[in-house]
């Protein structure tokens, strides 16, 4: 469903946006546990990298919030909303700018056609509890200007993790589509601004994904333009009846937190001229882990069409996959460009990413090659 701080315009009639930024409470920084109860109180975490709100803005009834350094537990919350129309609440933790309210360096508001959009990476772990109705979803914002306060008036991107009860996003169901490692219906709705929703086909408590994963299908839908600026990237709960119990356990987001891998040495068959170099980077987890790679064409030619190999040097194993097709034989890797993003040009970078698992280590993946040869 779509929502701001205080408003749904889902039926008309609702609460005016000016008195929305007027009503946030900002907090101290959370060192400690810090509980809000305050409808629209919020607090800052982790030296101000992220926000955390509790953000009752469809309901009377109180909700309670512990916040802590990575995140926060809906600890009281008697909501009991109709499931066919708006829900309670967003309590949730963001970062970048919502209402005025900015977290200290996201570099948001971004231009989604700026080089430094396709770096943007987040990832959650969540808690669900037993009882309750709600969805579980990420809510990503667009805006046609580099807006920090007030209402985005671009598009509303939201991504379900789960969902119980018979609520449904905003609109109808227009598709389904692979992306981050699942399947995922894909809803349409517009109430003054466009809103995406992909629901999982099969609910999951965690998720790493760039950003542009879900915008660049949004872009070739036409529901989203790459003039348009990201301006928060947020992830919560909307509870329609009860919600306690729910929890972020952990939420990260990056933009530009590339870690270059060490440079293979050449070996029989690859030229080693320098043609391309990989960057990679992961966010890992007992278990579990997403790894990102960046590919740039340092030759003097366009490259059209890419196909990029490597090994992983403990037997991890993929599961999912974003950006890219990517297929497993034993430790060998191979990724090949989708129809969107087969073209690099000189001095140009794509990148593209997966979700694995590992047990015992994961050393980073080594002999990557670009069409055949190998990168230095």
């Amino acid at each position: 469903m779509v929502r701001d701080m205080k408003m749904r315009m889902i039926t008309a009639g609702l609460a005016m946006l000016g008195s929305v930024a007027a009503s946030l409470v900002v907090g101290q920084a959370a060192h400690a546990d810090t509980t809000i109860c305050e409808k629209y109180g919020s607090t800052t975490i982790q030296g101000g990298k992220y926000v955390v709100m509790n953000n009752v803005w469809g309901s009377d009834a109180q909700q309670c919030i512990n916040v802590t350094n990575t995140g926060f537990t809906v600890t009281q919350a008697g909501h009991n909303k109709a499931q066919n129309g708006a829900p309670a609440s967003y309590p949730a933790v963001y970062a970048g700018c919502h209402y005025n309210t900015c977290s200290s360096g996201s570099g948001l508001p971004l231009q989604a056609s700026n080089s430094q959009f396709n770096t943007v990476q987040t990832s959650v772990s969540m808690t669900y509890p037993g009882s309750g109705v709600y969805d579980a979803a990420y809510d990503i914002w667009f805006d046609p200007t580099p807006r920090r306060d007030g209402q985005n008036t671009g598009a509303e991107l939201m991504v379900w993790l789960n969902h119980t009860g018979s609520v449904q996003p905003v609109g109808s169901k227009v598709g389904t589509v692979n992306l981050a490692g699942g399947t995922w219906d894909v809803w349409y709705g517009n109430t003054g601004w466009n809103v995406v929703s992909y629901v999982r086909t099969s609910p999951t408590n965690s998720i790493s994904f760039a950003v542009r994963t879900f915008f660049d299908d949004m872009v070739n839908r036409g529901y989203a333009q790459r003039s348009w600026y990201l301006t928060s990237v947020q992830a919560g709960f909307e509870p329609w009846v009860g919600g306690a119990g729910l929890a972020v356990n952990n939420f990260s987001y990056s933009i530009g937190g590339v870690v270059q891998s060490p440079s293979p040495s050449p070996t029989p068959g690859g030229n080693g001229n320098g043609a391309c170099r990989v960057s990679y980077s992961k966010n890992e987890w007992p278990g579990g882990f997403t790894g990102n790679v960046t590919i740039t064409n340092t030759s003097s030619s366009p490259v059209n069409g890419w196909t990029l190999g490597f090994s992983f040097p403990n037997g991890q194993q993929i599961t999912g996959y974003w950006s890219a097709t990517v297929t497993q034989n034993g430790s060998s890797v191979t990724a090949r460009n989708l129809d969107y993003n087969g073209s690099i040009p000189p001095g140009g970078n794509v990148s593209f990413g997966f979700q694995g698992t590992w047990n015992g280590a994961n050393g980073d993946p080594t002999g990557f090659t670009l069409n055949g040869t190998r990168c230095s």
